[in-house]
């Protein structure tokens, strides 16, 4: 048995009070209290090894295709391969969170735009829709459910935090939901959301950024209190996104190395499959949190100003390029701290590019 929403259009036609209110009733009740079915008996007492969190963003644009010309949603993708991480790990707790259009009912009546999945022991347990949070509260629909839902126990599970999307701004961000054009959404605003789940001091033991450009001073600064390791690409990002599958069976993933090795394994098979799959730029970076605090605090003076001649710049547009390209951000501690899979793409100006520092950079406009 899994706890479900009733579904909005079946709700529409108990009449227009009955649909507000069903619509607004997305408050969550605890555990105990939702009639959750009973874990297989002896495992449901155990708390989980792994600790899950996906965020899947679908409200823009996700269109691709892939090398036979078949259209897929880049979102829905991320969510089928999420499910199947969820599926196949019983030593885990999953959470997925689903960002998706605005919709509404009855032409005037917003529709939940928010799903979520809660899976433990590699059943799903909960399904639900609910209200998307706004402004300053981005993400305290998905917190609540979070906490609400966690695992306790005297051991504390390996944590991971998966962001699959476009890019996440720096600055500025307004119009990152095309449903909410106003609405802006940038690192700091992500990384207030992890600080909110991590309320307990610890970090997540791998954040994922399948996103562009997210390879950053800026980012991997911004991140550093929530996360020991973090995977992203430095560079444009196809929307096929990282490869799920070393998710898939983490007993076996973490078994020889722990996170770092398993990070590092992670992205080694994602620039594998992207590279074969694609014929631009592939890079991927692993981000040894700690280790790379002495690159990014030796940069982050002429980082900061950059972004700030960018928020007050009216016109041209900023570009990104490698850090080790400008001497300012090419200082001989780059290295320290990361591990860089890199592959030129098969035309244009940087196909001759041999190397990639791991690092990405603001070119300002002239």
């Amino acid at each position: 048995m899994t706890i479900a929403r009733p579904h909005a259009t079946l709700v529409a036609r108990m009449g227009c009070v009955a649909l507000v209110l069903v619509l607004s009733a997305c408050g969550s009740v605890p555990l105990t209290q939702r009639g959750i079915p009973a874990l297989e008996e002896g495992a449901g007492t155990r708390p989980p090894s792994y600790s899950l969190v996906f965020f899947i963003h679908g409200d823009g644009d996700y269109r691709f295709h892939d090398a036979d010309g078949t259209a897929h949603r880049a979102d829905e993708e991320a969510l089928a391969g999420a499910k199947r991480v969820a599926e196949r790990n019983p030593r885990a707790e999953v959470f997925i969170f689903h960002a998706k259009p605005r919709r509404h009912a009855l032409f005037f009546i917003p529709r939940p735009d928010g799903e979520f999945y809660y899976y433990r022991q590699g059943r799903l347990l909960v399904h639900e829709s609910y209200r998307r949070g706004r402004g300053r509260s981005r993400f305290n629909p998905e917190i609540s459910r979070y906490h609400e839902f966690s695992a306790e126990g005297a051991s504390q599970p390996k944590r991971f935090f998966l962001y699959f999307g476009h890019e996440i701004p720096e600055y500025d961000g307004v119009g990152y939901d095309r449903s909410y054009p106003r609405q802006a959404f940038t690192m700091p605003d992500l990384a207030d959301g992890l600080k909110k789940m991590t309320r307990d001091s610890t970090r997540f033991d791998l954040v994922v950024l399948s996103t562009c450009f997210s390879g950053t001073p800026h980012t991997v600064s911004t991140l550093a209190p929530y996360a020991r390791t973090i995977v992203a690409s430095p560079e444009n990002l196809h929307l096929s996104y990282f490869d799920l599958h070393p998710f898939e069976w983490l007993d076996v993933g973490l078994l020889d190395g722990g996170t770092g090795a398993f990070a590092e394994d992670f992205a080694r098979q994602t620039f594998d499959r992207l590279s074969a799959d694609i014929q631009t730029a592939v890079t991927v970076a692993v981000y040894d949190v700690d280790r790379v605090q002495g690159y990014v605090h030796s940069v982050a003076g002429a980082y900061d100003k950059a972004l700030t001649t960018l928020k007050g710049a009216s016109q041209g547009f900023a570009e990104h390029f490698d850090c080790a390209e400008d001497p300012a951000y090419a200082l001989p501690e780059r290295s320290e701290g990361v591990i860089v899979f890199y592959r030129p793409p098969s035309f244009g100006r940087s196909k001759h590019k041999l190397s990639h520092s791991g690092w990405e950079c603001w070119k300002l406009p002239e």
